[in-house]
């Protein structure tokens, strides 16, 4: 696991988009897992600012969002889809059949989640799956006791989860209890996974994932097992860490040090 510790939110905002965007330069038709939440906003921003600048294209790509919740339709304020709609699929101009999401209004969402899953397959895996992370360690929706084995499916969101997400919504509008996710094991198929963290509130689960023992107590723990994980970080994120001094030894300011 790779943990890059930069000097501040922006940075580390920059350097996930920096992430992201040498994927597509390397691969422009690059399938990608993508995320959403507060977290995610300036790093759709900083995507839809280069490839108005013709830094980067985002035309051929495909994604795969993590989660959608169940009993939503796709043109529900609250919605990821439409999440995906006003943050990237709008003001980059895409065409959204490239940018998948399970549909929360399906008839039968058990069902969804297997076709989700065997969607994600045929599309060849993950390229570069971003994440986030909740304050219980829940990455996607796989909230704690989810098991690190498995594929999409839906999971009941926690209290807290449901609190957190709560300003999302309107009032008098209810958070939905349950949600369609990406399983552990999906995420873990990813070829890389890229996880941004900002701010004091993300410092305790940080250091759960990155230090504390393999755990459904920490789902995002599973992430010890990536082959290539990077966890970017800013210095509130990292407060919490232990071993943080040697992290940045490793990587001062979250750059990349030449060997020798």
């Amino acid at each position: 696991m790779k943990i890059l510790i930069l000097p501040d939110r922006d940075a580390a905002v920059a350097r996930c988009v920096e992430v992201i965007a040498a994927t597509l330069d390397a691969r422009p038709d690059a399938v990608l897992g993508l995320a959403t939440g507060g977290t995610m906003e300036p790093v759709c921003a900083g995507l839809v600012a280069r490839a108005r600048e013709g830094a980067v294209s985002l035309g051929e790509m495909r994604s795969f969002n993590l989660d959608e919740y169940v009993g939503l339709a796709p043109s529900h304020p609250q919605s990821y889809h439409a999440y995906m709609q006003r943050h990237l699929i709008g003001p980059a101009g895409l065409d959204p059949e490239r940018l998948r999401l399970p549909r929360g209004n399906a008839a039968d969402p058990e069902a969804e989640a297997a076709r989700y899953e065997a969607e994600i397959a045929a599309a060849g895996g993950i390229e570069l799956q971003l994440l986030g992370i909740g304050a219980n360690g829940h990455i996607g929706f796989n909230e704690p006791s989810s098991s690190l084995a498995s594929p999409c499916r839906v999971k009941t969101l926690t209290r807290a989860t449901r609190a957190a997400n709560a300003r999302f919504f309107g009032p008098g509008e209810e958070v939905p209890r349950f949600a369609i996710t990406m399983g552990i094991a999906t995420i873990l198929r990813s070829r890389h996974a890229l996880l941004l963290a900002v701010g004091a509130a993300k410092a305790e689960a940080v250091a759960a994932m990155v230090e504390g023992p393999l755990s459904a107590r920490c789902p995002a723990s599973a992430l010890q097992m990536h082959p290539r994980a990077t966890v970017v970080l800013d210095p509130e994120a990292a407060a919490r860490l232990e071993l943080r001094q040697y992290y940045e030894t490793v990587h001062p300011q979250g750059r990349e040090v030449p060997l020798g």
